[in-house]
């Protein structure tokens, strides 16, 4: 069985409260992004292959991309033992990862990972588990797992696992992501932001027009990040000069977007930026 894993974006995101835990309540509203490359329209991969088939013994390896992690702290070994953990019957299976997303980038692309393989060892076994279940075990792995089980545009609140499916519907629009060669961890995230309560939630300003988007809807990682990374807020400005008609940075990581309303925009904005890697996908 193979899996083609596609990343998210983090359309907005601002950090609401500091909780007595040490983590963060947050509210965001996350959209799958990479669903159609590969398509004639928009050929360029954008995600990651994973492929489970059986095996004598239960193996793992690992190919594209270097996962710079031990074996068990790594996601896809995690989902396949909290999987077992749960369901000893559990057959051998050989789980090949062929790394594409970049890491650090504020994308999911390890927790996407996770929750893949989440899934295809429930449809390998017959479906044990239902999808509370999955997004029970998916939560264990990360916060931003439960949300690849679902893989539809939601709104998210607590540490982004309390989730609501939304109708949001971006069809039309193309994406371009644009990360320099930075990554930003999640603990340097954190240490600089400022807890506050917005003027008005990002579940009504989905709800506009995403020609209204820009000023309303923020990150408020961009203002703890941008004064150390320049070249962030620098990416931002120019995509917002080359046309796009709303941009952020995606999660906590390092990936800044802009949404253009053409192909044509994305494609001619996205050569402007040779020294980063970058994106063009169709949403």
């Amino acid at each position: 069985m193979i899996k083609f894993i596609n990343a998210k974006l983090n359309l907005g995101l601002n950090i609401v409260r500091k909780r007595e835990d040490g983590y963060h309540d947050l509210e965001t509203v996350f959209y799958p992004v990479g669903l159609y490359n590969g398509t004639p329209e928009n050929p360029e991969p954008f995600c990651d292959i994973l492929e489970i088939t059986p095996g004598e013994n239960t193996e793992f390896v690992f190919t594209g991309r270097k996962v710079d992690c031990p074996l068990e702290k790594n996601l896809v070994y995690k989902a396949w033992k909290i999987f077992k953990d749960n369901y000893p019957r559990l057959k051998d299976y050989k789980i090949h990862l062929e790394k594409h997303l970049p890491d650090g980038a504020g994308l999911g692309g390890g927790s996407a990972d996770a929750s893949g393989v989440l899934l295809m060892l429930n449809e390998l076994s017959g479906y044990p588990f239902d999808k509370e279940e999955l997004l029970e075990m998916a939560l264990c792995l990360g916060a931003d797992c439960p949300f690849f089980i679902l893989n539809r545009p939601c709104y998210a609140e607590g540490v982004g696992e309390i989730l609501e499916q939304i109708d949001l519907d971006l069809s039309g629009w193309w994406c371009l992501l644009v990360k320099p060669y930075v990554s930003i961890s999640t603990k340097e995230a954190f240490a600089g932001v400022r807890p506050c309560k917005p003027d008005k939630s990002l579940r009504e300003i989905v709800g506009l027009s995403v020609k209204d988007w820009q000023g309303l809807m923020v990150n408020d990682f961009e203002g703890s990040l941008f004064p150390g990374h320049p070249i962030l807020g620098d990416i931002k400005n120019k995509l917002n000069d080359l046309g796009a008609v709303y941009t952020a940075m995606s999660g906590s990581g390092s990936t800044v977007f802009g949404l253009f309303q053409n192909r044509e925009k994305s494609l001619e904005a996205a050569e402007r930026f040779g020294d980063c890697y970058v994106s063009v996908c169709k949403l």
